[in-house]
């Protein structure tokens, strides 16, 4: 009897043992599980914040490339419009005066595009005068940056025939070397990327056109 009592107690301390043993277990992976909490729960604003800094990608360089390329192209596009207007220009400038149009004026929309999206203004040529204002440029009566003054444009919209094309090419080829050194000038210091490729893309197809056209008025 004396035995089965010892028996007893030692299996009644056993399993006292055991149970302290379980609780002090599950109170540890408790406390474990809550200190990871935080961590899971801080990683995500930093996700958000990269998708702002990424859509806001652009520096100054940008904004006056699209400011100043805006309205370059806008007078670009009425130097065009004057040509075509006239009866007896040779086919092959009509043929020039209307790929111009047809390039600039989407590259027109797609920068228009870019200011706003930036917050900032777009500038725009005054009705029928195709005399734009650039940031950075008084126009005035002189031009600037290739770009024609009010003389320059009134001098091509008076003029006819065979002298109309030679104005027209003299003009366009100015014209374009302004557009390419502000395209580089964007190459050299923009951040945005599709401003530079565009850039790139004006550089190459300016160049192209100029060398075009210094080639038809040679055969004028």
């Amino acid at each position: 009897m004396q035995t089965k009592r010892i028996v007893s107690v030692i299996t009644a301390a056993f399993a006292a043992a055991l149970a302290l043993s379980a609780c002090s277990n599950n109170s540890g992976s408790n406390h474990n599980m809550s200190s990871m909490t935080p961590s899971v729960a801080v990683s995500s604003p930093s996700v958000s914040g990269g998708g702002d800094s990424q859509a806001s990608a652009h520096n100054d360089a940008d904004v006056a490339f699209a400011q100043g390329m805006i309205p370059h192209h806008q007078q670009a596009i009425a130097m065009s419009d004057a040509l075509l207007a006239k009866q007896g220009i040779d086919p092959s400038v009509v043929s020039l005066a209307n790929e111009i149009k047809a390039a600039q004026g989407p590259e027109i929309q797609q920068m228009q595009g870019w200011l706003t999206n930036w917050g900032v203004p777009a500038t725009t040529t005054s009705a029928g005068s195709g005399m734009p204002s650039m940031p950075g440029h008084d126009m005035g009566s002189t031009g600037g940056g290739g770009m024609m003054s009010e003389q320059d444009m009134s001098a091509l919209r008076a003029a006819q025939g065979v002298d109309a094309s030679r104005l027209f090419l003299t003009q366009m080829i100015e014209h374009h070397k302004g557009a390419i050194a502000m395209a580089q000038t964007e190459q050299a210091s923009g951040q945005f990327a599709p401003a530079v490729e565009l850039a790139r893309s004006i550089i190459a197809s300016q160049q192209r056109e100029i060398e075009t056209m210094q080639r038809m008025l040679g055969a004028l």
